[in-house]
């Protein structure tokens, strides 16, 4: 049963940060071993955009899909994705983004909490350590994104 829970700054606003997080269908591009990414659906629900996707992981031969559903809250700047399907017993994802405690412009603290336990003890001792890897990179993956994202604004 991995747990990763992480406060880290980074050098851009909250606002920017919800924002990359929250645009799913990019994954591909950055994400440690996300191959590729699915939206099923979108809408609009209590002042939420509730998405489903799948999310295809994978790692030399071994390739997985995993179904969720993911909750983005604008108004609190967070994002929290709740498994339905796939290769875990069960996988809980939580972001939050604040500004710093200081108050300095373009800076935040991204919060991230994960919890996951696979369905099969094989493929947990195939995968495990690899998935542990990239999930404890996954808030730098983010953060070098928005740094290639927003280099032009942390120049001026």
């Amino acid at each position: 049963m991995p747990k990763h829970n992480t406060v880290h700054p980074v050098a851009h606003r909250a606002k920017d940060m919800f924002d990359l997080v929250a645009d799913i269908e990019r994954y591909p591009e950055f994400v440690p071993l996300c191959q590729s990414l699915t939206l099923r659906s979108r809408r609009e629900k209590a002042g939420r955009t509730v998405l489903v996707a799948d999310m295809t992981v994978g790692y030399k031969a071994i390739r997985e899909t995993l179904t969720c559903q993911v909750v983005l809250n604008e108004s609190a700047l967070t994002i929290s994705a709740s498994y339905l399907d796939g290769p875990f017993k069960y996988l809980t994802n939580d972001w939050r983004f604040e500004p710093t405690a200081n108050g300095a412009p373009g800076q935040s603290n991204v919060h991230f909490d994960l919890d996951y336990e696979f369905k099969s003890r094989t493929l947990a001792a195939l995968m495990g350590a690899m998935f542990d890897q990239a999930f404890a990179r996954f808030v730098q993956a983010f953060e070098a994104r928005a740094d290639a994202l927003y280099s032009e604004r942390l120049a001026g």
